[in-house]
């Protein structure tokens, strides 16, 4: 059976902070950390990375905020000019709560995006048939549930509703002139997630694990034709559209080293399961006007290290780098889903003042050059981008 990438992600042509169209920056803490969180996390974000550690909340945990993400990407036709994204820009929110339900089990529920991206191209890009504009999100509603089944071990298990919401423009070429397609719309699917994480060595050494498994939405939308010549309006008619979106499941590992009182150093391996997208296909009304593009994605590692000191109580510092290469083939990387290998680094700051906290975050990542060999759009991408993040915290002990 193929597996198909959905209009929901069409022209996710921004970029996200992730590769591909993923998004990992769910808490300020995380953001500041180069997300290094599988076996780190032990507030209510913990949620969106390892359930089993929402255990690490006393009694009550309430974390919100949000991480703008302003990515800045170029692409460079083989033998022509230069030409980048207008800015843009993508604010993820999350909010997460967790109550220690007694010293063995806690439950909480989770609301953050997942997956998501916006794109601005010039109006004069030269892949506009492709990709113009567009703004992409998954929005993940995920109550969760952990159990401390020894001194050393924690499982936790979680739910996923999901709601895709997508806003696409691009053009089409019609022998002389362009006309304008527009597509909106909306979906719902079903995911999960578990994790397990255990203290090898007492105060000194913990791993993490956790596996979110792939979710599938499928997609109802409506496309609006514009700017269509009188010659092709018999063809190119409003109509509503169909399509199905696999999300990626992952695998991911960490590693949590106390090396010294108020020390955290953790290191995260995480395994992404691209290759559920092979290719793009939209299922229109009129049938003649379905045209599936192959994608062949292939599943990625991204590798994380951060790092946190807390100053005093009440002051923490935190630092991280990571490296997430692209899913795509050269051969399949155009303008419609544009990617680039990130290199990744992180400073964040948090300060607690009982029994509220504030953490604030920046991360950066250099795009590096990457180069595609799509045929008739041929070159390379590249570029930089910029996360803040800012979250505010409630505990009660």
């Amino acid at each position: 059976m193929k597996k198909t990438l959905s209009v929901a992600t069409l022209l996710a042509a921004g970029l996200s902070h992730a590769a591909g169209f993923s998004i990992d920056t769910h808490s300020a803490r995380a953001t500041g950390l180069c997300s290094t969180a599988n076996a780190t996390m032990q507030d209510s974000s913990a949620i969106a990375y390892n359930p089993a550690n929402i255990l690490g909340v006393k009694k009550l945990d309430i974390t919100a905020g949000d991480v703008v993400i302003n990515p800045h990407l170029q692409f460079t036709p083989e033998g022509g000019s230069q030409q980048a994204f207008k800015p843009t820009y993508v604010p993820p929110p999350h909010a997460f709560a967790v109550y220690r339900l007694n010293e063995d089990m806690a439950a909480g529920i989770g609301v953050y995006v997942p997956f998501g991206a916006g794109a601005n191209w010039p109006d004069d890009f030269v892949g506009r048939t492709r990709g113009l504009k567009s703004t992409v999100a998954t929005y993940a509603f995920n109550p969760t549930f952990a159990y401390q089944a020894h001194d050393r071990f924690r499982v936790g298990v979680g739910l996923s509703l999901v709601r895709g919401t997508v806003d696409i423009r691009r053009k089409i070429a019609l022998v002389q002139n362009e006309g304008t397609i527009q597509i909106g719309g909306a979906g719902w699917g079903f995911g999960y997630n578990a994790g397990i994480q255990v203290e090898v060595l007492e105060k000194l050494l913990s791993f993490g694990a956790q596996f979110r498994g792939p979710t599938k939405t499928n997609f109802d939308g409506k496309g609006d034709f514009q700017d269509v010549p009188a010659g092709f309006q018999t063809l190119l008619k409003d109509q509503n559209l169909k399509s199905t979106i696999t999300l990626p499941g992952m695998v991911g590992l960490g590693l949590s080293f106390t090396p010294m009182e108020r020390l955290t150093v953790g290191f995260d391996a995480n395994l992404v399961l691209w290759s559920s997208i092979e290719e793009f296909a939209i299922n229109f009304e009129d049938e003649a006007l379905n045209n599936p593009l192959p994608k062949r994605w292939e599943d990625t590692w991204n590798f994380h290290l951060g790092a946190e000191y807390g100053v005093t109580e009440s002051l923490f510092v935190r630092a991280g780098l990571a490296y997430d290469p692209s899913p795509s083939p050269e051969a399949t990387l155009t303008p419609d889903l544009p990617d680039a290998h990130r290199y990744k680094a992180a400073l964040g700051v948090g300060y607690a003042f009982n029994p509220f906290r504030v953490d604030v975050a920046y991360q950066g990542a250099i795009l590096g050059d990457t180069k595609s060999t799509a045929p008739g759009i041929e070159g390379t991408y590249d570029g930089f981008g910029h996360s803040f993040g800012l979250t505010i915290g409630y505990s009660m002990q």
